[in-house]
């Protein structure tokens, strides 16, 4: 599990609200991801968490097949999506509600979140069911 720090907190625990929190400089309104304490495009401090809209766009994705631990369900897929509303912005997560085969580059998805001790782990649900 992630180490909860003052950056990244937003991040890990708006799966509990139901929101996808991503760092933004309040200056220059640069997203940020993963979050930072100085924006790299203006250098600026002033920087904060903002929940975006929860959806976006598979860059690309890479299927499974080896299960790691005794018990782990393959194959499942792990998609990099370009998040709506925080340009420049990709999350990898696990896909969830689809079967791994029915995951495709350009496909739109939104977010869901499973609990998991103090964190909320993102997973990406695509908003249109896919035929198997």
């Amino acid at each position: 599990m992630p180490e909860l720090t003052a950056e990244n907190t937003a991040f890990w625990t708006g799966g509990a609200r139901g929101q996808l929190m991503i760092a933004f400089c309040d200056h220059c309104q640069n997203a940020i991801h993963p979050p930072q304490v100085i924006c790299p495009a203006c250098q600026s401090r002033h920087v904060g968490p903002r929940a975006v809209e929860g959806s976006g766009t598979i860059y690309t994705y890479t299927v499974n097949h080896q299960p790691w631990m005794p018990g782990m369900v393959v194959p499942f897929a792990i998609a990099v999506v370009d998040v709506d509303g925080a340009r420049g912005v990709r999350v990898t997560a696990p896909v969830t509600g689809c079967e791994a085969d029915a995951v495709k580059i350009g496909q739109r998805v939104r977010i869901a979140f499973e609990p998991s001790g103090e964190v909320w782990l993102p997973l990406w649900m695509p908003l249109e069911r896919t035929a198997a």
